[in-house]
């Protein structure tokens, strides 16, 4: 058994197939999933695991060379505009709409528990070298 990082098999073992420019969606629980990108749905209840507790643990195994969110999580969320305005600096912004279009495009999917609107984001995997 692993003795540290994420210990989620299913998650553990889709960030291990990752490569360059692929991209995972870390969504609340509102999201509409597409069909097609692989889904580790990790929701619980109302806000277990929180948002704020996945993302930190996929930037903990991830190199991450860029991320989108949307626009609207500026007005609707404000806490979590400004915990991804603090771990990723370079975040883009775009419609909901188009945000949920860009998903469909994502290598990986992963589902919180979160139950606050817009907490989303697209991360664009790097390379470590």
């Amino acid at each position: 058994m692993k003795k540290a990082g994420i210990l989620n098999r299913h998650l553990s073992g889709a960030l291990a197939e990752l490569g360059h420019g692929d991209s995972v969606l870390v969504c609340d629980a509102g999201m509409p999933v597409p069909d097609g990108p692989r889904v580790v749905d990790l929701a619980f209840r109302a806000g277990v695991p929180s948002f704020a507790e996945v993302l930190d643990g996929l930037l903990a195994e991830l190199v991450v060379e860029g991320a989108t969110a949307a626009t609207e999580v500026r007005e609707a969320n404000a806490e979590c505009a400004a915990l991804l305005d603090l771990r990723l600096p370079a975040l883009g912004l775009v419609p909901h709409e188009r945000l949920k279009e860009l998903s469909a495009g994502a290598r990986l999917i992963v589902r919180t528990g979160e139950a606050r609107p817009y907490a989303n984001v697209l991360l664009r995997c790097g390379v470590f070298f």
